[in-house]
This record gives structure tokens, C-alpha cells and sequence, in this order.
């Protein structure tokens, strides 16, 4: 078997080329859980290497994020610190690339209030929106990668010591990522054509309705006449071609705004700020969350569906089958970026620009009118299993199937 360190560096590379697709005299910023941090410099001496000027890296401390929750003066979630916000707007203006090193402890903000939970990150969102729509619209290179934290292996794998569950996870993040291959990089290439060729597919019958059936699931999802299926990668404004998701099996688009209708239930649990969602069900009307259940963080979910008017419709539709590579490891990862690549899924909250014909063009004002959701949240939620049925309609009214028992047909 190939040495760890060997697969460890394959990783950083396939981050930067792959991933950010880096060019010489960019800015790299990395936001990191410090429990990363060799990885990180793994990351920050490839760049460097490739010819990237600068490696900024913001640390996450978990035990201290917990510690502001217990401690902190109530009217410290309602503040944000303005240089930050701008400095982030600022590098993205500058072409910088920004790379984030995901790697959620699902339990780290159990017990504290979720109000206090859900006006710390609207305040967040609310100042960094500036960055993130360039983020959105694919202006900039941006991507996710996980690495293993104790807490999180130990979520992932409760029955195996820590240094066995984080080997464990290591293991299924190579999977998933297909370094376990002769040729990495190869395969991603591969890989993304084959996407490629499924968003064709997609954009050539130009559905104007999707319908899911599945156990505790009857949904219509209305699609936008000028909609984009969009899978893999995009580009930037500097034309350079970035995939944002290391792993990524989906493809997707956006809703219609006030086009879904019906009830739908999840079939993963969701990890929000630190807490888990689990065993939900969502009703729309006219678009817009009339209802809602869960078994499980059910006050979490209602500060995620009162962010904004946004997050009380949905802003992505996305395409996994049940048999993707990632679903067939049969582990639920608590981690929204394997989950959702494990499952089709919906999200929560604000669409992006590219999934409309020249949406990233386009103004806010333009996007609504062309039935794009507007949010300072965008949040993934897993429906999909071998239970799910997808129909789409085509422009003279004829329903075809689109996927049955979670498998594209």
C-alpha cells in the first residue's frame, strides 16, 4: 500500500490543481481546523512551490467556538469585525483563491440555545456577503476537502478508538476522492467528462418540472425556462476551470422560486452549526416552507428556516444516484460535503447565478425576475435513497422518468 505521507501530498496536490486549479502569482487563503495543520502546510508548501505569492491561513479552534457560546456577552453575536468582511471582499476582487478544510464536529454546539446559535452566523452571512457572492457566481476559484478530526472520526466510527476511526476515515476520504487510483488526476478528468455529458444530456431536454415520490416524499419542483444543470466544475472570470467539491458526484440546478409544492422527508441526518437535524420532513406551497418536523434539532432547523425571507425557499436541486460511489461506502460521513454527494438533495436558501443563462451577469434584481432565490444562507439537506423516484416533464407536458429506486434510467 501506497505510504500515507506519499497519498497525503497526492491530496494537497489534487486540492490545488484539481480543486483551485492555482496559477502562479495568486493569493491562496486557507480556513482550517487547527487539528489540519499538517495538511495545511502540506497545502501552503505545494503552493508555494507552484508559484503561489502568498498563503494566508485562518485557524478554527473548535474548543474556543464553544467557549464564546458558553461565555460571551449576548450582544457579541451581533457583531462582526468589519476589517475581516472587507479583507475577504478585497481578495476576491484580487483573484485570490480560497480553500477550506472542512471538518465538522456534529456535536460541538450541542446544549447551547440555537437562537443564540442562528444570529451569530446570520451576523456572519449578513457581513460577508460581499465575498461569498463572488463565491456563488463562480467569480473566483474556490473549493472544500475534509480531513479527519477526532471529534468528527469518533462521530463517524463511535465503536473504534480514535486513532483507528481516524485511519478508518482517512480511508474513505482517499475513496472518495479517487486517489486511491494509479492516475488521480486522470480519473478526475474522467470523471468530471462523464458529469459533463450527464449536464448535457439535462440541458438538452430542458425540463420545466421535476416530480419526487419516495417514502413520506410527494414534491413538484418547477424549473426556470432558462435554467442550467451544472456539474463538476466551472470558470472562473479568468476563464481558469475549478471544481469546488473534492468529492463531487452531483449535478444540479435551480428551482423555480414559487414553484414547489408538496411535502418532502429527508433520508440523512444534517449537521448545522455544530448541531444535527435528523429524521425531517419539509412542506412547501407556492414555493415558499409552510411547515416543517424533525425528530431531532427540530429548533435548530426553525433558525435555519428564519435566517432570512430567502431560507424559507429553496435555491438547488441536485441529482445524485443512489448507487454513486460515495453511497456505496454505506457510511452516513455527518458532513454535509460526502452526504450530499451520496444522495440527491435540495437546499435551503439562496440559488447560484451560473445554474441561469448568464445569471453571473446578471443583477440581484435580475436573477429574481428569472425565478432565483435570493438568501444569505445556502444550505444542502439529503432526500435521495434507493426508494426515490424522479420524473421530469418536458415543454409539451410529457412526464419521463428521470430516476428510479435512486438510479438514473
Amino acid at each position: 500500500m501506497e505510504h500515507f505521507e506519499a497519498r497525503l501530498e497526492k491530496y494537497a496536490e489534487l486540492a490545488l490543481k484539481v480543486g483551485l486549479n492555482i496559477h502562479e502569482g495568486q493569493t491562496l487563503v486557507v480556513s482550517a481546523p487547527i487539528a489540519a495543520v499538517d495538511f495545511v502546510r502540506k497545502i501552503a508548501q505545494k503552493a508555494y512551490e507552484s508559484g503561489v505569492l502568498q498563503v494566508l491561513v485562518e485557524w478554527d479552534d473548535e474548543a474556543i467556538r464553544r467557549i464564546r457560546f458558553l461565555h460571551a456577552r449576548d450582544e457579541a453575536f451581533e457583531q462582526f469585525p468589519e476589517w475581516k468582511a472587507a479583507g475577504y471582499a478585497e481578495m476576491a476582487r484580487q483573484d485570490a483563491a480560497f480553500l477550506t478544510v472542512h471538518a465538522p464536529n456534529p456535536e460541538l454546539l450541542q446544549g447551547i440555545d440555537p437562537v443564540k446559535i442562528g444570529l451569530a452566523s446570520k451576523t456572519q452571512m449578513n457581513a460577508m456577503k460581499e465575498h461569498r457572492a463572488y463565491l456563488q457566481a463562480g467569480k473566483v476559484s474556490w473549493s472544500i476537502v475534509s480531513v479527519p478530526t477526532p471529534s468528527w472520526a469518533s462521530k463517524v466510527f463511535p465503536d473504534l478508538p480514535v486513532a483507528e476511526a481516524i485511519d478508518k476515515l482517512w480511508g474513505y476520504i482517499f475513496q472518495a476522492t479517487r486517489l486511491d487510483r494509479a492516475d488521480p488526476i486522470g480519473a478526475w478528468e474522467e470523471h468530471i467528462k462523464e458529469l459533463q455529458e450527464r449536464v448535457a444530456f439535462l440541458n438538452n431536454k430542458n425540463y420545466r418540472k421535476l416530480y419526487y415520490t419516495a417514502p413520506g416524499t410527494d414534491l413538484s419542483i418547477q424549473l426556470p425556462p432558462e435554467h442550467l444543470w451544472v456539474a463538476g466544475g466551472v470558470y472562473n472570470d479568468r476563464g481558469h476551470f475549478f471544481v469546488p467539491n473534492l468529492p463531487t458526484e452531483e449535478v444540479f440546478t435551480l428551482p423555480t422560486k414559487d414553484g414547489v409544492n408538496g411535502k418532502v422527508s429527508s433520508t440523512m441526518p444534517l449537521n448545522y452549526n455544530g448541531n444535527l437535524i435528523d429524521r425531517f420532513s419539509i412542506t412547501f406551497e407556492k414555493g415558499r416552507i409552510v411547515d416543517f418536523t424533525a425528530e431531532q434539532g427540530y429548533e435548530t432547523l426553525k433558525q435555519l428556516i428564519e435566517t432570512d425571507d430567502g431560507s424559507h425557499y429553496l435555491g438547488e436541486v441536485a441529482l445524485v444516484p443512489h448507487g454513486s460511489p460515495i453511497s456505496a461506502m454505506k457510511v452516513i460521513f455527518f458532513n454535509t460535503g460526502f452526504d450530499e454527494n451520496a444522495s440527491s438533495h435540495l437546499a435551503i436558501g439562496s440559488a447560484y447565478p451560473l445554474c441561469i443563462k448568464d445569471g453571473t451577469t446578471m443583477t440581484k434584481e435580475e436573477l429574481a425576475a428569472r425565478g432565483a432565490n435570493s438568501s444569505l444562507t445556502h444550505v444542502d439537506f439529503m432526500i435521495g435513497s434507493a426508494e426515490l423516484n424522479i420524473d421530469g416533464e418536458t415543454a409539451d407536458g410529457v412526464r419521463e422518468p428521470l430516476l428510479r429506486n435512486g438510479t438514473w434510467v
